[in-house]
């Protein structure tokens, strides 16, 4: 069975130096050095990597307003094509055999950005999860992989939400009825194998 490793919008204006949400980093500050052991145990096996970066136009035309979040993600100087705040975490890449896509409305990353089509055409039939937020994308992904056929982990380390605790919550209680949730760790070790 191929894999393919999907992380979600672990670019600066999320959980970096630019960061719109400080809540956010903090709950993602010890899961940076463990995605990023993670992928490069995935790209040192060919496993492919794929980065959805959560992206606005300056004028933010097209830009979902109708919750809350947006209004986050497209005020002044928030996610926009171009600058700084939608590179990824420095830590995490992207290498050269990575792929990158935009996500520029909505909460899901799958259908919208072209990364379906991307996972089908390298003939992946499971993903692994990682990025952020707990809250909100990450179960997003998670049920619109499984809708779409996929079989999908979530690594607990390699993931984050607010609070950490109301994240441990989601992957126990409903990301679990979904998804294998496992750890960096024993995930690559069974790889190794």
């Amino acid at each position: 069975m191929t894999l393919a490793v999907v992380a979600n919008e672990c670019q600066r204006g999320a959980i970096g130096d630019l960061a719109l949400w400080p809540a956010l980093v903090d709950s993602a500050r010890p899961m940076i050095p463990v995605l990023a052991r993670l992928l490069d145990a995935a790209r040192n096996r060919g496993v492919p990597v794929i980065h959805c970066v959560a992206v606005r136009r300056e004028d933010l035309r097209g830009a979902n307003t109708n919750a809350p979040l947006f209004a986050v993600a497209n005020r002044t100087g928030g996610l926009r094509e171009g600058t700084p705040a939608v590179e990824l975490v420095p830590e995490l890449g992207p290498a050269p055999s990575d792929l990158v896509f935009p996500k520029t409305h909505g909460v899901a990353s799958l259908g919208s950005t072209g990364v379906d089509a991307a996972l089908r055409n390298l003939g992946v039939e499971h993903v692994v999860l990682a990025g952020v937020s707990v809250n909100v994308a990450i179960p997003a992904l998670a049920f619109e992989a499984v809708n779409r056929g996929y079989q999908v982990t979530i690594p607990r380390d390699a993931v984050a939400g607010v609070p950490p605790s109301y994240a441990e919550d989601v992957l126990n209680n409903s990301l679990s009825l979904v998804a294998t949730i496992t750890t960096v760790s024993d995930l690559i070790e069974n790889w190794r194998r």
